[in-house]
């Protein structure tokens, strides 16, 4: 039976999607979200929502505590601070939802296409399905249906039953448990590796732009596989793999030689990540700026010889940044324009972060 309160329930839940889908932008931007990455649910402010609330009726009676007093007369004593403000207040409700009911909003929002993963389906998961019934087992997996039935069919039936005063024992050979089975499930597994520069051009202000993008990128991609694994690379002149806490914090002060993180990719997928077995996303975060024009172009072949064959798709986010030259961009597009797997987005505020996502997800690979 479904109570009211449930589809009561329901309905809100639908209010609230709405609500955040109305304010999809600034919630995409919101850099609070960024801490709970990796947790099942978030709070988020919710404007224009009132939650429940008992309403009475209206109050006339004279008095003020035990004392006399007139409706509309101020309490308080003399001297004490003016009125408070006339003007109504905002009403904001916090609401708990799972990253992936947000994901889901930002798919529907930015109407992305389910992904389909790629290569052979063979990692498997272990998982418990309850298959049957018997008569023994833990107290956890009693039926408790099937054993009230058969404690009632034995009572009418021997007589003990009394209709006026219905009490049901239960004894032993009453009890029914639940059966399970333990079964292997197809499992699409991915792995997604994150490339950022972190030479002096990229201050404080690309990093957060670069966290921002990342997390909806995270998002997104785990609402699409069952499992799934994340990797950071960092570069200057050199590249080297670091754990995400480091990825987002680290700066150095030296140039920019782009292939190095190429490399040090490929590396990375060739001794991990079988491509029949594995679906491959490589995501890069630069200003743009490189150590020279004839490394830019070294990074298009390592990604046409190399790379772009194990992937599902490579995407180069280039955030503004006062100080790089943004030129790499312009080689991707001149050299890479015909690759359906190189999707390219600009991100100069944070504002373009909804763009950008839409961008690199429309085509659903």
């Amino acid at each position: 039976m479904v109570l009211p309160i449930n589809n009561d329930h329901q309905r809100f839940r639908k209010i609230v999607k709405g609500k955040i889908r109305e304010d999809l932008r600034k919630f995409l931007s919101r850099d609070e979200l960024i801490g709970r990455e990796g947790k099942k649910f978030i709070s988020i402010p919710v404007h224009g929502i009132e939650s429940p609330y008992f309403r009475y009726g209206d109050n006339d009676d004279g008095g003020v505590g035990k004392g006399d007093g007139q409706p509309g007369d101020t309490v308080g004593q003399p001297g004490e601070q003016g009125p408070g403000g006339d003007q109504e207040g905002r009403h904001i409700l916090e609401v708990d939802i799972s990253l992936d009911e947000l994901a889901d909003i930002l798919g529907e929002d930015l109407q992305l296409p389910r992904i389909q993963p790629k290569g052979k389906h063979n990692i498997t998961s272990e998982r418990d399905r309850y298959t049957g019934i018997r008569q023994t087992g833990p107290e956890s997996l009693r039926h408790f249906k099937r054993t009230f039935r058969r404690a009632l069919r034995r009572q009418i039936m021997s007589g003990l039953y009394n209709p006026d005063r219905p009490k049901i024992t239960f004894e032993r050979c009453d009890k029914i448990y639940r059966s399970w089975k333990t079964v292997l499930s197809p499992q699409s597994n991915a792995v997604i590796i994150y490339m950022m520069d972190v030479s002096g051009s990229m201050g404080d202000e690309q990093k957060e732009l670069v966290r921002l993008e990342a997390f909806w990128i995270d998002a997104w991609l785990r609402r699409n596989y069952q499992g799934i694994e994340s990797r950071y690379i960092v570069h200057d002149v050199r590249a080297g793999e670091v754990d995400r806490e480091t990825f987002f914090h680290i700066r150095e002060d030296g140039g920019t030689r782009i292939s190095s993180a190429y490399k040090l990719a490929h590396d990375v997928i060739t001794r991990n990540y079988s491509p029949s077995e594995w679906n491959i996303y490589l995501f890069h975060f630069s200003d743009g700026d490189n150590s020279s024009e004839s490394d830019s172009r070294e990074c298009c072949s390592l990604l046409t010889d190399q790379l772009i064959p194990s992937l599902n798709m490579f995407g180069y986010c280039q955030v503004a940044s006062a100080y790089g030259s943004g030129n790499f961009i312009n080689v991707l597009h001149e050299l890479m324009d015909k690759e359906e797997a190189v999707i390219t987005s600009r991100v100069n505020t944070k504002d373009d972060i909804y763009d950008s996502l839409k961008t690199f997800f429309t085509p659903g690979r």
